[in-house]
């Protein structure tokens, strides 16, 4: 690629956009040592329920692998994608510590379809946790292969040999050695080990756990990073795509001739697709404004205030995943009982980037570069959309800019392809705002209904928890309470009504830690009722109801940084406390807040999290998402909500829906516990999922007034205070 006199980049189409096998791209590339890893079982990747009938068996050699050049560097391979979670820095982390050579040496490959093994896609912090142990396999393979092809060039016994630093030597004579170089040049070699080579101990890390810095931070924080809506292909068009006023609203009348008039112009029509064409984006603009259509609209019967009834009549039945002992012996139990609802409205992903694609479609091949978090889910969009097969497809990844779960879904790069094929010509498809706020899947309004007791001394003796719509993740419980049950009615997943049709006007899907949010929302408010009801201090009344000594030790480290001394709430400190088991990330947040009771406004003044991930791969990256995730997490907390009205959505911009703003920021305090002992686990999404809880206490604590519905706007705390 190459810049030219404007600051977009030029794409070399007669380079870029040729599709490459396996096979050919080791003629490609040539002399080096590749290694493929093979593995006897498949790695569980956790994907959206959406795309689970369409996922394909994985090949025996999925897991990554990796290539050493002949100039000793080491280029390493992922399906994973960057999108400032820092997978481009912990992912090379991973690889040298196995390998054995220089972090600064190691390359890294993301979301390339042709180059990369096939990939589910980026979410559920799964980079580091499910794909993290398969590419340290793979070097710590790679490094014994090495190992057997120096003994053969020195004629050593390979129990001598010891690899450092990118070469291999004599244990005994340190001088007879051969670098990864030496042993790369001119060759091809494919081999296995009969016996997988144990990882190191974390007592043996060197390069895992040491803080690094970004690597894109610099490409990102000076305009250098380059986004699909970057990247420009020679006789590329702009396309903008009409929207309707409603979802399931039905065009009956369209007028695009004022808009055909624009010179350069193309309109397209193709099925339900829409489409005005142009070489100047503002141009193509200019003509859709000039499109005069008439639709449809489908009944308005629900809004943003009437849903939540109508989700309770819509759940499907009920499917249990959690329980234990007899909830009626509990209820007999308890000395005071607690039947509490609580409630968050739907949510946007507002991603800074919105949807972008560029496809090319030449005769039966194309290429992409699409702003996804599922490159290989793009291969099979834009070959479905152009009628091609998909192993005709390249899929490139740049830079994504942010997708919490909202870039699972490429249907702006199914539309870049249509209109590819039609026109001849590489297109690129960029929604506006608007475009995003309405194409988005949203985080799915949730109704979560707790009947819970305690004893006279505080024990909580029975648990009865149901979740509708919200999803089953962080739903069980890890409180010690004899007797429990969780029934979840209703997924985040599968599209339109998350497994129930009719539940949603609109289609909702993944938010950033799906579910984990509303759940972690409901059971820390609950146990904050609970601890008050009983006169205790919030944060003894969980560790006494704990007898998981690792989510004990998390509250009393965040307890600990935080400062915090017991006292029954409300306190009137504004002082608040929730925790949470995330895909085996243990946290606990806690909180200071100002509230004005006045105006219903929050300040939220100071905010500790402390995490146990087991192993920081790069505590300074771990440290960079927990203070992310605080922020983000600020606005589902206090102001992001969509409204609407029937299935017109009315939020298309950010004059109405409020994002948190950096006035808004407190004092963030990040703590990292080393458990060496704890298998390594994701830590791009956990801290998000208490924001809502630990906020919600700690203005009950300021204020005496309990909030069940996010956001906790303004309005709905006034309500409260009354």
């Amino acid at each position: 690629m190459k810049k030219d006199a404007n600051p977009d980049i030029v794409v070399d189409k007669a380079g870029a956009a040729s599709s490459l096998s396996r096979r050919e791209f080791l003629k490609v590339v040539g002399g080096g040592i590749f290694i493929f890893v093979t593995y006897g079982e498949e790695l569980a990747f956790e994907e959206p329920a959406r795309s689970q009938a369409a996922r394909p068996s994985l090949p025996t050699d999925f897991n990554a692998f990796l290539r050493i050049g002949e100039d000793g560097r080491v280029t390493c391979f992922t399906g994973k994608i960057e999108q400032g979670q820092g997978a481009i820095t912990a992912l090379p982390q991973m690889l040298a510590e196995e390998l054995e050579v220089p972090l600064s040496s190691v390359d890294i490959v993301l979301g390339d379809t042709d180059l990369c093994p096939w990939d589910a896609g980026t979410f559920g912090s799964q980079t580091i946790r499910s794909f993290g142990p398969a590419l340290r396999g793979a070097a710590a393979e790679a490094r014994e292969v090495l190992k057997e092809l120096a003994a053969e060039k020195l004629n050593v016994p390979i129990d001598r040999l010891q690899a450092k630093d990118g070469a291999i030597f004599d244990k005994t004579r340190p001088q007879t050695r051969a670098t990864y170089a030496e042993l790369a040049q001119g060759k091809k070699i494919e081999r296995h080990l009969t016996q997988k080579p144990a990882l190191k101990t974390p007592a043996e890390l060197k390069v895992m756990g040491q803080p690094q810095p970004r690597r894109d931070a610099l490409k990102k924080v000076t305009g250098e990073a380059h986004y699909a809506g970057d990247l420009r292909l020679p006789g590329m068009l702009y396309a903008r795509i009409l929207r309707p006023p409603a979802h399931g609203a039905k065009l009956k009348d369209l007028d695009t001739s004022a808009a055909e008039k624009i010179s350069g112009a193309r309109v397209i029509r193709d099925g339900d697709l829409i489409a005005v064409l142009h070489e100047f984006p503002d141009e193509a603009e200019r003509a859709m404004t000039l499109i005069k259509a008439q639709y449809d609209l489908p009944d308005a019967t629900l809004d943003d205030k009437n849903i939540f009834d109508h989700l309770i009549k819509a759940a499907p039945e009920g499917r249990t995943v959690a329980q234990g002992g007899n909830l009626e012996e509990g209820a007999k139990l308890a000395a005071v009982s607690f039947d509490e609802t609580y409630l968050n409205s739907y949510v946007a992903h507002a991603t800074i980037e919105t949807h972008t694609a560029l496809v090319s479609v030449e005769g039966d091949k194309a290429t992409a570069w699409a702003s996804s978090q599922a490159p290989f889910g793009v291969r099979d969009e834009v070959a479905q959309a152009a009628g091609i097969s998909a192993q005709n497809v390249h899929v490139i990844s740049p830079f994504i800019g942010g997708g919490f779960g909202g870039k699972t879904r490429n249907t702006q790069a199914g539309q870049a392809a249509r209109l590819s094929k039609t026109t001849g010509k590489p297109v690129q498809v960029t929604w506006s705002r608007a475009d995003e706020f309405f194409n988005d899947t949203f985080r799915p309004a949730a109704v979560l209904k707790i009947k819970s007791g305690i004893s006279n001394s505080g024990q909580i003796v029975f648990w009865d928890y149901e979740v509708l719509f919200a999803g089953e993740r962080s739903s069980q419980q890890f409180y010690n309470i004899p007797h429990h049950r969780t029934v979840v009615r209703g997924e985040w997943g599968g599209g339109r009504g998350g497994g129930a049709p009719s539940a949603h006007p609109f289609s909702v899907g993944a938010w950033r830690a799906p579910a984990s949010n509303s759940n972690t929302f409901a059971r820390e408010s609950q146990i904050d009722i609970m601890a008050a009801k009983a006169g205790m201090d919030p944060v003894e009344f969980r560790l006494m109801n704990l007898n998981n000594g690792r989510m004990q030790r998390i509250i009393k480290a965040a307890a600990e940084k935080f400062g915090w001394t017991p006292a029954k709430a409300p306190s009137g400190r504004g002082w608040g406390v929730a925790s949470a088991d995330y895909q085996g990330t243990y946290l606990t947040t806690m909180a200071e807040v100002a509230v004005d009771k006045a105006a219903g406004a929050v300040q939220v003044k100071r905010v500790v999290c402390a995490q146990d991930m087991g192993i920081a791969v790069n505590p300074e990256g771990a440290t960079l998402q927990i203070e992310g995730c605080i922020t983000m997490g600020l606005g589902y907390a206090l102001t992001e909500e969509v409204h609407f009205k029937g299935r017109e959505v009315k939020d298309l911009n950010f004059d109405t829906y409020q994002l948190p703003r950096f006035s808004w920021l407190p004092k963030i305090e990040a703590v990292l516990l080393d458990s060496p002992e704890v298998a390594i686990s994701g830590g791009g999404e956990p801290p998000i999922i208490t924001m809502g809880a630990v906020v919600a206490n700690a203005i009950f604590d300021a204020t005496g007034a309990r909030l069940y519905q996010l956001p906790m706007t303004p309005e709905r705390i006034k309500a409260a205070l009354k």
